[in-house]
């Protein structure tokens, strides 16, 4: 009887407590809060000024409203989600609860429906709280009540299937960290076809509603139970029993029943990434912080993130490359805004945990009494997480490089081609700067990982998220001119003012090439500049305590 207790969500303890802890912080009042406060926001920005409205019409704009407001939710849930889910399970084994929970009564079954739903009720709250501002725009005309029926319909569903995604990556990990960025990946090409996919359909509504209320659930469904059946099946018969998270994976082993791309250590480039562990004494005046880094400590869990992280990188770039480098050239700056957002989810992860992973391990204090200055172990550590996570984006730069060299298109705009390699370096370097600062400052690598995503998000998304918003909303040329200004913080703004000519743009070369905003784009850099230097000084005050602590 005790064990079939549970499957009832009313009765389900692990909900219960999940619920409790989840929506009763002051994290959770406050992000309603805020998010409230936002949509009000753009709704008393977009209400239209006349006096009288003609609701016989139905603007365009209004659709276009509608349709960024959907668009918004939709992104916002699909970076949300992964956050709330992606520790349900591997943070039990961060905490050392895991073997705990699954010596319970409970079935496996019944924890991952907890866990699930408990995740996903703070999101679902966000999206319910949104329906009345919704029902303001109603009256403008545009798009019908059943268009936004299906609208929720197909967000509430895409949430689940997001959710079951950071689930089922957390049952593969140990680190939330690695189950987030795996997410994301995975996520990433299901949030650009949603996107894709609406927009598409936005001049065809009866066939978009027909997709959202029948084809979207139908698939989301599918894969939230096939998921979830495998989560609870590993619950069942777990492999990492007993090792509560902390054991060193033998890297030899798991190469031999590695399914797919296997890493090897001892070859290039593996070894740029991965090198082999050391059998030889270390040379003197080598840092042993990086040598124990390197050698050691970045892939003691294994390499099972690496591998996937890969495989999905290079399976999106091969066709983004045919598209954007050889048949639509004029669309070439998206591959290097691919290349830039998968440096912002997986650089983050090898640098924001470098600081808080001592702390967590309560071996801060014990490497702070070493002869080691704390600049040098500041910089071991600065360099392994930064060359991990430079070698692994470069590799999405290969098929840049070769798709450049091989279409003569490129041959005559040398700017946009050396634009499109040197944003995404120093993004490369921003990055890496913002995530060990944060790691710095934090004492989670979880809080650590979330601050850097959210100061990336803040000053790579928000400019041409408000650009877009400003140009549906037709604001004052006044307003745009403050909004282009900020823009400066954004890479992608960037890379979208670099200069084209007649022959990237497949145009006559009687007609007007392309001339870019090049004080947008120095502006950029030199922006990127200051931000490094200001990251720098935190960093330099935060060493100068530990370094007082130490002594």
């Amino acid at each position: 009887m005790l064990i079939s207790t549970g499957f009832g969500l009313r009765s389900n303890p692990v909900l219960q407590r999940e619920l409790m802890v989840n929506l009763r912080t002051n994290r959770a009042f406050i992000l309603l809060a805020v998010y409230q406060i936002l949509l009000a926001a753009v709704t008393l920005i977009a209400w239209p000024s006349d006096e009288r409205l003609d609701l016989t019409q139905n603007p365009p704009s209004a659709r276009r409203l509608v349709d960024l407001f959907f668009l918004g939710q939709y992104v916002i849930a699909s970076l949300i989600a992964p956050s709330f889910a992606a520790g349900a399970i591997s943070g039990e084994k961060e905490r050392q609860t895991y073997e705990m929970l699954l010596a319970s009564p409970l079935r496996p079954g019944a924890i991952v429906l907890g866990k699930l739903v408990a995740a996903l009720t703070h999101l679902g709250l966000l999206i319910v709280a949104s329906l009345p501002i919704i029902v303001l725009f109603l009256p403008l005309g545009g798009v019908s009540v059943y268009e936004v029926a299906a609208a929720y319909l197909g967000l509430f569903v895409s949430v689940i299937l997001f959710g079951s995604i950071g689930i089922f990556c957390s049952s593969y990990f140990s680190r939330t960290s690695n189950s987030l960025v795996v997410s994301y990946l995975v996520i990433l090409p299901l949030v650009i076809g949603g996107v894709l996919l609406w927009q598409t359909l936005a001049f065809d509504g009866l066939l978009r509603l027909k997709v959202v209320v029948f084809v979207v659930p139908a698939f989301a469904i599918a894969s939230v139970i096939l998921m979830s059946a495998a989560t609870a099946g590993r619950m069942l018969y777990p492999p990492d029993v007993g090792s509560e998270g902390k054991d060193v994976i033998d890297l030899d082993q798991e190469a031999a029943e590695a399914v797919g791309l296997v890493i090897q250590p001892d070859q290039f480039p593996d070894r740029l990434f991965a090198p082999p562990r050391r059998d030889t004494l270390m040379e003197d005046g080598a840092n042993p912080v990086y040598d124990k880094e390197i050698h050691g400590e970045i892939f003691s869990q294994g390499t099972l993130m690496l591998r996937l992280v890969i495989q999905i990188s290079i399976m999106l770039a091969i066709p983004l490359m045919g598209a954007l480098l050889f048949w639509q050239t004029q669309l070439s700056p998206w591959f290097s805004v691919y290349v830039i957002v998968f440096n912002m989810l997986v650089g983050p992860v090898f640098l924001a945990g470098t600081m808080t992973n001592e702390r967590e391990r309560q071996t801060l204090d014990l490497l702070l009494t070493t002869t080691l200055s704390p600049w040098k172990i500041f910089w071991g550590k600065f360099v392994v997480g930064f060359r991990v996570a430079f070698v692994l984006t470069s590799f999405l730069v290969w098929p840049m490089l070769l798709g450049v060299a091989l279409n003569p298109d490129f041959y005559s705009n040398w700017i946009l081609v050396a634009g499109l390699f040197a944003v995404p370096i120093m993004v490369s370097v921003v990055n890496a700067v913002v995530a060990i600062t944060a790691s710095l400052y934090q004492s989670r690598t979880v809080m650590s990982l979330m601050t850097t995503y959210v100061t990336l998000l803040v000053l790579y998304v928000v400019p041409p998220g408000l650009s877009v918003l400003g140009k549906t909303l037709r604001l004052s040329e006044s307003a745009m001119q403050w909004i282009n200004a900020f823009g400066v913080t954004s890479p992608f703004r960037a890379l979208f003012s670099l200069p084209m000519n007649s022959a990237i743009l497949r145009v006559d070369e009687t007609e007007a090439s392309f001339a870019g905003q090049p004080w947008l784009v120095l502006g950029y850099f030199l922006c990127s500049l200051v931000i490094v230097a200001i990251a720098a000084g935190m960093i330099s005050v935060r060493l100068k305590r530990l370094g007082t602590y130490s002594e």
